[in-house]
């Protein structure tokens, strides 16, 4: 019988900082354990300087972020994960931007400035005003550039204005966060449409030393079916943005959207609430525009069905996307493709569609098999395809070296968003592909730092150091692995799907404080001192999730860092005396214990069990220096 080998890893300091597992996941690691833990503590200021020092949107992601922080959430592998984005949401509204003082909010910023930069001054253009783009602005004016950002519409924000709907992000809260940056001293032109107003080749001749291009994907995709081109087809982020935009939708009553992720719930769940409202052109007028809007809303369409391939489990939207819209109206048909779009006289009238018996092959890759015969067909009057998004590069055409993916991205160097022309940039979806919001402000983030490195002729290299403190006194409290968690509540279905009113409410103060007791703390680890220890197995026996293990050392696979270390410490090499001796040998050697991080709920039962005190709980803590070189 072959006994049990077990791989292991020899902490480092991206191992602990892997242990925390939410800013790990977070693509600008914000430090949602430490906000979390703060609103738990009732210290809500504390909070907010976490939550907004590396993310000058962090209003904004308190409402709309995707919270890949939840998803990576410890508690997650236990329960549910911790309500991170709504948390987020408590604080920013007493301290943020939300206060009616944007500019207050840039002191929290923990994004790199210099007072010495000898480059201060020089022009950086940035094509978009969306998230990537504005991130970025918002560090390179705190290091000392001079930036213009150009923005076609009438009105900044980019997808947050024309692609959100307004029911999940307020339209003001937007103008707020970008009015912040703007406080900075960066130029925003609207209404200035790069390629017609101002072409690349321009912007160099007046001066611009750097041009960042972060235009994010405007266009949808279509669909390759009969009757694609029948009067009533549109795309979806079009449909999104001349109702963000307040202008004048026409739909009939019966309305099917293609698609099945989260852009496909805010094109159908915008269908169910109206049809359009006039809209006033002037930008200064955009808000009492939608005012008006929201004094005077008609019913939208009476039916609004969702086609798409995947079935109920494997449909990419949120749980919660799909939740709220059946709760609206909206009727899913999983696991249907579109055969054709059936159409009269030029004009849609319904939706033919097909069984599908699978939607990717054995590999994981997307290939889509259908059941021959046709399926029903869904009477519509309009057609909306929500299946992906592309670029409108038109504005690229004065400058042909500029290169693109197969794909139609702009061609980066994925580490510093360089193109293929030294002073241009490119980050967001443009460049990158459709991501998550918090990942566009990571992308504007990359982006600044590589123009500044290319305007200086320097490169930054960063360093880190790692710190364990025993604390005082480790107790977590009590009851705390027993509190479910609590989703923010929502106002009522009629009220959803009859206006624009935003649909998620904020936390009451006891409920925000009792979820943030739910938190695990993560950044309190288990330290083992290997000499103190005698083997007694307290620990293991004590532990209530049974992640601990002690192991003999014949039971671990001999890999070069444990090679090393035992070489180290111990000197002598335990793979050379593993082959003389016998891996069973090895078991008089030492023993190991072994810790599944997955498992663990920080309760500290195993170093209050420890009669040696080789066990403890510590807190764990890093520092960042940024030097250029």
């Amino acid at each position: 019988m072959v006994s049990q080998r077990f791989n292991i890893e020899i902490p480092d300091i991206e191992y602990w900082q892997r242990q925390v597992k939410c800013q790990w996941g977070c693509p600008v690691r914000t430090d949602a354990r430490g906000y979390v833990i703060a609103i738990a503590e009732g210290r809500y200021l504390d909070a907010y300087k976490l939550a907004r020092g590396p993310n000058p949107f962090a209003s904004i992601c308190g409402r709309v972020c995707g919270a890949p922080c939840e998803v990576e959430c410890r508690r997650g592998s236990i329960d549910e994960p911790v309500t991170i984005r709504a948390l987020k949401r408590f604080v920013t509204e007493t301290y943020g931007v939300e206060t009616g003082n944007p500019a207050a909010t840039i002191q929290y910023s923990t994004a790199r400035r210099d007072a010495h930069n000898p480059k201060a001054g020089k022009k950086i253009a940035i094509i978009g005003s969306g998230v990537a783009g504005m991130t970025a602005a918002h560090d390179l004016a705190l290091l000392g550039y001079a930036v213009t950002v150009f923005e076609s519409e009438s009105i900044a924000g980019g997808m947050l204005t024309t692609g959100v709907p307004v029911y999940r992000l307020p339209r003001d809260l937007v103008q707020l966060e970008i009015e912040a940056i703007l406080s900075l001293g960066v130029e925003l032109r609207l209404n200035t449409t790069v390629g017609k107003d101002i072409t690349i080749s321009q912007m160099r001749e007046q001066g611009y030393e750097a041009i960042l291009i972060a235009t994010g994907l405007q266009r949808g995709r279509g669909l390759k079916i009969e009757g694609s081109d029948a009067e009533g087809v549109v795309s979806g982020i079009e449909f999104l943005k001349q109702v963000n935009l307040g202008k004048e939708v026409h739909i009939g009553e019966r309305v099917v959207v293609i698609g099945g992720g989260n852009v496909a719930f805010d094109v159908a769940r915008s269908a169910v609430r109206r049809k359009g409202v006039p809209y006033k052109a002037e930008a200064k007028d955009f808000y009492e525009a939608a005012d008006s809007s929201r004094m005077a809303l008609r019913t939208g369409a009476k039916e609004v069905h969702l086609v798409c391939l995947e079935s109920r489990d494997e449909m990419p939207a949120d749980e919660i996307e799909i939740k709220e819209g059946q709760e609206e109206g909206v009727q899913v048909h999983s696991s249907r493709g579109p055969l054709k779009i059936v159409a009269e006289n030029g004009k849609v009238k319904g939706l033919a569609t097909r069984k599908v018996i699978s939607v990717f092959d054995e590999t994981g890759r997307f290939n889509p098999v259908f059941a021959e015969e046709p399926g029903e067909i869904i009477p519509a009057d309009t057609v909306i395809l929500s299946i992906g998004q592309s670029a409108d590069h038109g504005y690229l055409k004065d400058i042909p070296e500029l290169q693109l993916t197969p794909g139609g991205l702009i061609q980066i160097n994925p580490e510093t968003k360089q193109t293929s022309v030294p002073y241009i940039f490119a980050s967001g979806d443009v460049a990158e592909g459709a991501k998550l919001f918090i990942n566009a402000v990571a992308s504007g983030q990359r982006a600044a730092v590589s123009i500044d490195e290319y305007l200086r002729g320097k490169q930054l290299t960063e360093e880190r150091k790692g710190f364990f403190e025993l604390p005082v006194l480790h107790q977590m409290p009590g009851g705390y692995v027993q509190l479910d968690r609590v989703n923010p509540p929502v106002i009522e279905v009629n009220e959803r799907a009859s206006s624009t009113r935003l649909i998620e409410k904020n936390f009451e103060e006891t409920v925000a404080c009792e979820q943030g007791v739910r938190c695990l703390k993560c950044h309190i680890d288990t330290i083992f001192d290997g000499e103190l220890c005698i083997l007694c197995n307290g620990c293991v026996d004590v532990c209530p999730t049974y992640c601990l293990a002690l192991v003999p050392l014949s039971s671990i696979n001999i890999q070069p860092a444990l090679r090393g270390m035992f070489s180290e410490r111990y000197g002598f090499d335990v793979l050379q005396l593993a082959e003389t001796t016998g891996f069973a040998k090895l078991k008089s050697v030492g023993s190991a214990m072994l810790k599944d991080e997955e498992l663990c709920i920080r309760c500290g039962y195993c170093a209050k069990r420890c009669p040696t005190g080789a066990v403890t709980m510590e807190h764990f803590s890093y520092q960042q220096q940024f030097m250029m070189v």
